[in-house]
């Protein structure tokens, strides 16, 4: 099995809190961050999504925090989508430092809306399968 996508954060220190650690706020960033490098890397940008009328949802984010981020600290976000049956999907991420320590573990619900019909559209794997260049990194089988 090959390695999930992933892209490296440096900690910038205005993006900390008191105790010096990661601002908790930040963790979404870095996750959503990763998630539009995957989309691109798969060869879908905003305006693609926007001229289908179509945009991704979160519906629900789970953080697990393990260690502290601190300024400075480089941080590998990785990202792989999981699909089943249904309007949604799953997109699991891990926060690993540099040294190969997990940060965090982060698990989103998704979903792929009609911008429209301001509903989800039934098939997200399918559409993002039609707009992908390479959906396999999507993790869509077939790809």
């Amino acid at each position: 099995m090959s390695e999930p996508f992933s892209v490296r954060v440096t900690v910038r220190g205005y993006e900390t809190d008191v105790q010096g650690h990661l601002n908790q706020a930040v963790y979404l960033s870095y996750a959503e961050h990763a998630r539009w490098s995957l989309m691109q890397a798969a060869g879908i940008g905003q305006a693609d999504l926007r001229e289908h009328q179509v945009g991704p949802v979160v519906l629900e984010t789970t953080i697990r925090y393990r260690r502290e981020l601190l300024a400075g600290d480089e941080v590998d976000v990785s990202c792989a989508f999981t699909w089943g049956d249904g309007k949604t999907f799953r997109i699991a991420q891990t926060m690993r430092k540099a040294d190969g320590t997990v940060a965090a573990d982060l698990t989103a619900v998704c979903g792929l809306m009609d911008l429209k019909a301001r509903k989800l559209l039934p098939d997200p794997q399918g559409r993002l399968k039609e707009l992908a260049a390479d959906p396999a990194l999507l993790g869509i089988p077939g790809g």
